[in-house]
This record gives structure tokens, C-alpha cells and sequence, in this order.
């Protein structure tokens, strides 16, 4: 497959698809704590996309059996909805894709559960920069490698492993499209950005090393040190000198300091 540019107009249906996964990973985002099943977070979130007349981009995608991918501690990413119960203390990547008129969106957030380590807190924090690195860096005339080498840099530097078995790609009327987009490489190298390319950008950064081992149900890829590994993902869109960032965590993030104050107001009682 070539590589496949959108108009203006393709574009505004893709950020519609992807916020619509912001909104569905905000709805699952209410209900992360201690107790609940990866099994329920899928349900709610396959609800929700389908009460938003979308359909959930992953169930059936090769064969995958949910809507979520839910990946927690050590698993990277694509880990499989079950019967699992989050405990306090785990963190947890939920990585969600949607059709809605034909288009895809894809974009993933990790979650605390409960209270976490400070390491954990750091892991968390680091991933999430070198997605907003490797954005910064997402704009007409550079290259691919500029965000791979993003990514890398700012990962090892602060002394984390860097996937490299899986990478991000091209978003459209398929959920993966030319080009990958590979969180480590040289800057300067590749293919150059033109206006109108979307691409999902998404860090997958382990607390150690960096190699990773597929488990035998053949979809959840785990870190080989059993170390806790985080996942954060944007669909973007090259647009000038500055990305236009199409999927959002506004909402996600409101949730996020709802829990946080909750927490709080229990510790008060």
C-alpha cells in the first residue's frame, strides 16, 4: 500500500473518528480502579461507540476478539479483555481504535490504577513527553526519523527501553496504513512529511530493557523483564509548521483529576 494523503475535508472526518476515541477512553477512564475486570472496561467501551452510531475498529481486526486492547504492568500492548480485575497500584495502556463514516481514529492513554510508585509515575510521565516530542517535530520537510529519533532520545535518557518490534503507521479509511512510524531511528532520516499525511504517533517505553516476547494466546506482546511498560498515542495530521493533533485527551485527563480529588476527599474522611 502507498502512501495515501487526505484532503482537508478527510481530514476533519478523521479527527471526528478520533475524538470520538477520546471520548470513548474518557467513558472507561470513569470506572479504572481497584476491582473492576478488563472484560467490564471493554464492555462500557463498546457500548459507548456504538450508542455514537461507530462501530469499534479492533473487534474482528485479524481476528482480535474485543474492542479495547488493555495491557497492564508488563504487558506492552495489545493484551486481551478478560476476567483479570485491576488491583491497586497496577497501571493499565487502554488502547482503542473506532470506524465512524468510513474512517478510522486510534489513539491510546495509560492509567494509574489507585496510587502508584514514584518509578511507575516517572514511566508514565517520560512516555507521554515523547509523544509530544515527537509531535513538536511532526511538520512539512522533516522527516520520519525526526520523530523516531525524538522518541529515543528522550526515552534512553532518562534511562527506559524503546520497543522496537512495534511501531506506529498511517490512519485512514484502514486502521494501518503506510507509512510505519518507528520510535527509534536516526534523525534526518526517511521519508519526507507533506501536508495532508495522518499518522498515529505512539511511544511504547519500558522501565528496562528494551526487547519484548509475545505470549501464546499469539496478541499480548509483554516486556521479557517483566518490568512495567507505558503506551500513549495521538492520530495526528502534518499540517505546516505545526501538527494539527486530530485525537484529545482533554477529557480523559478531566477524569483523571477526578479520581485524583476523590482519592483525596476519602484520605480527609
Amino acid at each position: 500500500m502507498k502512501v495515501i494523503y487526505k484532503s482537508k475535508e478527510e481530514i476533519e472526518l478523521i479527527r471526528i473518528s478520533s475524538l470520538l476515541v477520546g471520548d470513548t477512553l474518557a467513558e472507561a477512564a470513569k470506572h479504572i480502579r481497584p476491582g473492576i475486570t478488563t472484560a467490564a472496561l471493554d464492555k462500557i467501551a463498546e457500548d459507548y461507540i456504538r450508542s455514537q452510531d461507530a462501530i469499534p475498529a479492533f473487534k474482528g481486526y485479524r481476528g482480535f476478539p474485543a474492542s479495547l486492547c488493555t495491557s497492564v504492568n508488563a504487558e506492552v500492548v495489545h493484551g486481551i479483555p478478560g476476567a483479570r480485575e485491576l488491583r491497586e497500584g497496577d497501571i493499565i495502556s487502554v488502547d482503542c481504535g473506532i470506524i465512524k463514516d468510513g474512517w478510522y481514529g486510534d489513539s491510546a492513554y495509560t492509567f494509574a490504577v489507585g496510587e502508584v510508585g514514584e518509578p511507575v509515575i516517572k514511566l508514565m510521565r517520560v512516555t507521554k513527553e515523547c509523544l509530544y516530542k515527537a509531535i513538536e517535530v511532526c511538520k512539512e520537510g522533516n522527516r520520519i526519523g525526526d520523530i523516531s529519533w525524538a522518541v529515543q532520545d528522550h526515552a534512553e535518557k532518562n534511562g527506559f527501553g524503546v520497543v522496537r518490534e512495534l511501531v506506529g503507521h498511517g490512519v485512514g479509511k484502514y486502521l494501518h496504513e503506510k507509512p510505519d512510524v518507528p520510535n527509534f531511528g536516526k534523525r534526518g532520516s526517511g521519508m519526507v512529511f507533506q501536508n495532508g499525511l495522518v499518522i498515529a504517533i505512539e511511544p511504547m517505553i519500558n522501565s528496562g530493557k528494551k526487547n519484548v516476547k509475545t505470549l501464546s494466546d499469539t496478541w499480548t506482546v509483554v516486556a521479557a523483564d517483566n518490568l512495567p511498560s507505558a503506551h500513549f498515542e495521538h492520530t495526528v495530521a502534518v499540517n505546516g509548521m505545526k501538527a494539527d493533533v486530530l485525537s484529545s485527551f482533554e477529557k480523559i485527563e478531566e477524569e483523571e483529576r477526578k479520581n485524583i480529588n476523590l482519592t483525596l476527599s476519602s484520605q480527609l474522611i
